[in-house]
């Protein structure tokens, strides 16, 4: 009995562990109920520039030479789902969301997942940090050189985002995205 009891225990680490973790060290927000609103207008002729709230982004259109959206999966528990817009210039541009994959495991995941969200909001509003949007690097394992990051709260937003730029790029139109997370 005790030992079955340890495996348990050990189960549960393993679990609050990999759930729990990669969302507090990342600052995910995601669920529905938190969806940012977007919106597109005009912008300078020849650009497509983001407003965002980790920063801003503008790039002129023909400097872009590719669009590119893919998802995959990090040390195989936290899914990425990355737009990349390269240029001809130094840099490129990395907008990203991240989601825990136990977190569309089950609904005990899901719980746990947003338990952690909940423990990191309450971290970010007494320093000030703001995790829903703060890029998170660890030198030098994640430092990617002449890029520029960009974390987005939710899928739906990084969709609009890839639309915005992509229709842009190939209409050969300026347009400002706007990424108003309320707040």
């Amino acid at each position: 009995m005790k030992t079955s009891l340890f495996q348990l225990s050990i189960t549960i680490f393993v679990l609050l562990t990999v759930i729990i973790l990669p969302q507090a060290s990342m600052g995910q927000a995601g669920s529905d109920s938190e969806k940012n609103k977007t919106s597109e207008t005009t912008g300078p002729k020849r650009f497509w520039q983001a407003s965002l709230p980790g920063g801003s982004y503008i790039v002129a259109l023909d400097r872009i030479t590719s669009i590119s959206q893919h998802s995959y999966l990090i040390d195989g528990n936290i899914s990425v789902t990355e737009v990349v817009i390269d240029t001809s210039g130094n840099s490129l541009a990395r907008f990203y969301y991240l989601e825990p994959v136990a977190q569309n495991a089950s609904n005990l995941g899901a719980q746990l997942s947003q338990r952690g969200q909940d423990l990191l909001n309450k971290v970010g509003q007494r320093t000030g940090i703001d995790t829903n949007s703060t890029v998170i690097k660890q030198y030098p394992s994640t430092t990617h050189a002449k890029t520029v990051e960009f974390h987005i709260t939710n899928v739906s937003t990084l969709d609009a985002l890839l639309n915005s730029a992509r229709a842009a790029w190939i209409n050969g139109k300026g347009k400002k995205f706007v990424i108003d997370t309320g707040r």
